[in-house]
């Protein structure tokens, strides 16, 4: 394209030389940490005159397969998709001893997160996190030593994370994580080892160290003086579960009352069919179970305002637009077909974000009717994801976390 900027020969040459250093470091558990089942597991940052990049940090999960027949044919087991999730039930963020962050049933609501928002793009990187866009696809053991590592962004897996892009200052930082009752949800064993086990031998989280100018440090002393809170705003990914819906073709279910500080923007909906902690199915893939027609409740106001009907193209549309509307980017080209959608990943993506003046004070209560063709099957769960606006507020000097009404 001609334009006139080709004629600006005088522009002059700036660089941003505020940044020093970024650099990353590796922060460990307690030594007192183990990491089998049902275990917390605490890595703190006690360091409070450090700046640090939670966005860009990295979960480090390093393993290795456990069979009791000791046979090198049992490193043929494979992980599931989205495998260190699986191994962990939930995952906390916490500033200052307060909680300011907290994912549950960790694999279940990444696995809908990647699914909606991951691109096809990202796909050689990905690998690395443990995700591939072929969701039969499955992570092969090393041969030689049974060992597997992952590297995962905690942007993956947090929406302060994702959301919050600045750096954390004068506080003191931990992040919790709290390992899986059972590993089957991670672990496809083979026919040669049935009973093999994963082994977590070491969980790390590095994060970038930004180091700056001193004269932004002089502005960043000024600031802190001052004791003025810091406001950080994010998205929070609250999962619901229904574990066994009743077999009938007409659901009404009462997911929960939101306070007035939480203000939910979308919500997702997913049924899986006899899946949960079963070594031969996958909890990747989803099931449409003949859906008909979903709402979703905020108080007497409900989203879509239309009937589905059925229409597999109407819920891939709104499957579709989820990208560009939580990204507020043009990008409307999912990672899955549309074919893909309806044989393995049917979510049902409803977007509340634009709400009248009645919900927007007091509490709410999120209920969701669905409609199916036929009875749900048996052993049916479904999944409600609700995305909610979250504000907390810290100061540095005094350190107090408190979330904004």
């Amino acid at each position: 394209m001609v334009t006139a900027d080709m004629l600006d020969i005088g522009e002059s040459v700036s660089y941003d030389n505020t940044i020093t250093q970024f650099e990353y470091h590796t922060h460990l558990p307690y030594a007192s940490s183990t990491y089998n089942n049902n275990d917390e597991i605490r890595i703190p940052i006690h360091q409070q005159d450090v700046y640090t990049l939670p966005h860009k940090s990295l979960l480090m999960v390093e393993g290795t397969l456990i069979t009791k027949i000791g046979d090198k044919k049992a490193v043929e087991s494979t992980f599931t998709n989205n495998t260190v999730p699986f191994l962990f039930e939930e995952i906390r963020y916490e500033i200052n001893g307060t909680e300011l962050c907290r994912v549950q049933k960790l694999g279940i609501t990444t696995t809908i997160k990647n699914i909606l928002l991951l691109r096809k793009s990202e796909e050689n990187s990905l690998e690395n996190f443990g995700w591939k866009f072929n969701l039969t696809d499955k992570f092969t053991l090393d041969e030689k030593t049974g060992r597997f590592c992952f590297y995962v962004p905690l942007r993956m897996l947090m929406g302060f994370a994702e959301d919050y892009k600045h750096i954390i200052l004068n506080v003191k930082q931990e992040l919790v994580l709290l390992r899986s009752s059972s590993d089957v949800n991670a672990l496809v064993p083979t026919k040669d080892a049935p009973d093999s086990k994963l082994k977590v031998i070491k969980v790390a989280w590095k994060i970038p160290y930004v180091h700056v100018t001193d004269t932004m440090r002089l502005q960043f002393l000024k600031f802190i003086e001052r004791d003025r809170p810091l406001a950080i705003a994010f998205r929070t990914w609250q999962i619901h579960e229904y574990p066994a819906l009743p077999q009938t073709n007409i659901h009404s279910w009462t997911v929960r009352t939101c306070p007035q500080m939480e203000k939910p923007r979308y919500g997702i909906i997913g049924l899986q069919t006899d899946r949960k902690d079963k070594a031969t199915k996958t909890l990747t893939n989803f099931d449409l179970c003949e859906l008909v027609n979903v709402r979703l409740y905020l108080n007497s106001q409900y989203y879509p305002y239309d009937n589905l009907q059925g229409d597999i193209n109407m819920m891939y549309e709104m499957f579709a637009s989820f990208h560009s509307g939580y990204y507020k980017s043009e990008d409307e080209c999912p990672a899955y077909s549309l074919t893909d959608f309806q044989n393995n990943v049917p979510l049902i993506v409803i977007d509340c974000s634009k709400q009248n003046e009645s919900l927007k004070t007091g509490t709410v209560d999120v209920r969701i009717d669905f409609e199916t063709k036929n009875n749900i099957p048996a052993n049916t769960a479904a999944y409600c994801l609700i995305i909610l606006d979250t504000i907390v507020t810290y100061t540095p000097l005094t350190r107090i976390v408190r979330k904004v009404t």
